[in-house]
């Protein structure tokens, strides 16, 4: 009787291990251990998928369920993991994600192949041409490069004075999605020849890199001119007024005009297009330099700006590099009011005009960030002959823009 009570008991006590076992088993596939999900919390995009996954697990019945090695949950986790951040769809990147470990290691290599050459462009003028317009453009804004072909950069003679263009590209950050963009290009530059391209990546930070480039061109293919204008697509210049003021210069002398900035600080807020870190700049103010909307300089500063260049280290700012070019060559850029690189403010002076209105680009050089249609509907009224400014003329003393017009964004670096 004893022997039988002994076995019965030690019977019921391996059916209470073996239910004990199988229900373990059971929770272990049904809950991994470390994969505790937080209630009431919705989930989405990536972890919708591995959410989803998992409740269907959980419905799934016990016989579906396949015993795994003790080692595999981790591993399968952690590839899970992994899975996660590679599918997730990563934020677009800003030019404030500037990756300055990558610049500061690459800053050396300065050199690049000119894809497409205009070298005659110059020499086919007898003594040089009085100005060369040169403007940044990359590959893909074909629409700005026509535009300006047809209004303020025609070449040809303006007030007697010959005029020459080129424009200055690198090559498109994404190629795949312009996949035919070098055909285009070339047949571009076959049917204009104003087309400069050089073998570096057209972004913003390469923008210096273009800076050099040209001007290391224009010293050796264009050494001839009188006078050089270089600024964006995106700009209106009335060539008109251009030409007459440097008529008034000897190109044989150093010049450098534009809306030059000075005081401006570095900006340190990691969030913005011209954030640069401390260990890259470290001192609290930036020389003095030149809006990017355009500026102008003489034959003579273009060649010594040339020679500077090579030997000032790079910086991802084009404006602010060329303003260290400037200091170390001690030239003073100057200050002219009829740069408005950072578009028109209304002066008090003029209540009766609207910022659009062509009387006031009449007596202006430049005025930047216009659109395509802005710029040829600005260019055709201003060459109108029925054009009448006799409201301004009316005042007793002649309109003059005041340097207190100036717009207040002109205290932080760029335009």
């Amino acid at each position: 009787m004893r022997v039988r009570l002994k076995g019965d008991a030690i019977c019921t006590l391996l059916l209470l291990v073996a239910l004990c076992s199988l229900l373990y088993s059971q929770l272990e596939h049904l809950v991994p251990v470390g994969n505790k999900e937080p209630t009431q919390k919705k989930p989405s995009g990536t972890s919708k998928i591995f959410s989803d996954a998992r409740a269907s697990w959980r419905l799934m019945p016990a016989e579906a369920t396949v015993p795994r090695p003790p080692v595999t949950p981790t591993i399968r986790r952690t590839e899970a993991a992994n899975k996660k951040v590679q599918t997730t769809t990563a934020p677009p990147l800003t030019d404030s994600a500037f990756n300055f470990k990558r610049y500061l290691l690459n800053k050396d290599n300065r050199n690049f192949n000119i894809l497409i050459n205009q070298p005659k462009k110059c020499r086919k003028i007898p003594g040089g041409p009085f100005l060369l317009i040169a403007i940044k453009s990359v590959v893909e804004d074909f629409d700005r490069r026509e535009i300006v072909r047809k209004t303020w950069g025609r070449e040809g003679l303006v007030n007697g004075e010959q005029i020459q263009r080129v424009f200055l590209l690198g090559t498109p950050k994404n190629r795949t999605v312009l996949a035919t963009w070098e055909t285009l290009v070339h047949q571009e530059s076959q049917a204009y020849r104003d087309i400069l391209l050089w073998d570096f990546m057209d972004t913003f930070f390469n923008l210096t890199l273009k800076e050099i480039h040209f001007l290391n061109w224009a010293a050796e293919f264009c050494h001839n001119v009188k006078f050089i204008f270089k600024g964006d697509a995106d700009v209106f210049v009335n060539v008109e007024n251009i030409v007459d003021f440097l008529e008034r210069h000897d190109p044989t002398e150093d010049l450098f005009v534009g809306d030059i900035i000075y005081n401006a600080r570095p900006i340190r807020v990691q969030k913005s297009k011209y954030y640069i870190p401390e260990t890259m700049y470290g001192l609290s103010i930036y020389p003095a330099y030149a809006g990017g909307g355009g500026f102008l300089l003489s034959s003579r500063t273009m060649r010594k700006l040339s020679r500077a260049c090579r030997e000032v280290e790079l910086f991802p700012i084009d404006d602010v590099f060329l303003g260290m070019c400037l200091q170390r060559i001690n030239l003073k850029p100057v200050l002219h009011e009829g740069f408005k690189t950072f578009g028109i403010v209304k002066p008090s002076a003029a209540p009766h005009l609207q910022t659009f209105d062509p009387c006031f680009y009449k007596d202006l050089m430049v005025v930047h960030s216009l659109k395509v249609a802005e710029i040829w509907l600005m260019w055709n009224l201003l060459h109108s002959p029925h054009l009448s400014c006799t409201q301004k003329k009316q005042v007793k003393k002649p309109f003059q823009w005041k340097k207190k017009a100036q717009p207040t964004t002109q205290a932080s670096p760029l335009g």
